[in-house]
């Protein structure tokens, strides 16, 4: 499942989850709700039988910490070792390193996230060396002011 409620205009509610986790082909959610507490309780409620991944690259740690497996990130675009690196330290037990990285990568995460996904993400892969393409209509070009402040983002982010 896939809960974006900033996309879809409906958020899955906790009650739901455990309801559709029953489906035999349910087995994981993307939770980009935004809400820890929400996903604090379908982590309760839906135990082993639905897998939580992040779907918000500033919850990854925060929801890897709730039981969370994993993270499907928008970072992981131009730093998958980076993002990579954050998941397997959590899971591996160096919390504070996970952490570390965590709190290292707003800044950035914040510039992705500047204007609606996918058009900072392509600026900055296009920034990177890759090649991507413009974002297709009704989606434009990244804005002046968002083309900064990757370039910014993207400059200070020393790995």
């Amino acid at each position: 499942m896939y809960n974006v409620p900033s996309r879809t205009g409906l958020n899955i509610e906790p009650e739901t989850c455990v309801e559709l986790s029953k489906i035999s082909n349910i087995v994981a959610i993307k939770e980009a709700s935004g809400n820890i507490s929400q996903v604090a309780k379908i982590a309760n409620l839906c135990k082993d039988e639905l897998a939580i991944y992040s779907g918000n690259d500033d919850q990854v740690v925060p929801i890897l910490s709730l039981g969370g497996v994993g993270v499907i990130s928008v970072l992981s675009n131009i730093y998958p070792k980076f993002v990579h690196e954050m998941v397997m330290d959590y899971l591996t037990g160096n919390w504070q390193k996970a952490c570390a990285s965590q709190i290292y990568s707003i800044p950035l995460i914040n510039a992705l996230f500047s204007e609606v996904n996918p058009i900072p993400i392509k600026y900055a892969m296009k920034k990177i060396g890759f090649d991507c393409g413009c974002p297709r209509l009704p989606l434009i070009e990244l804005s002046d002011k968002g083309k900064e402040n990757v370039d910014f983002a993207i400059k200070n982010f020393e790995l």
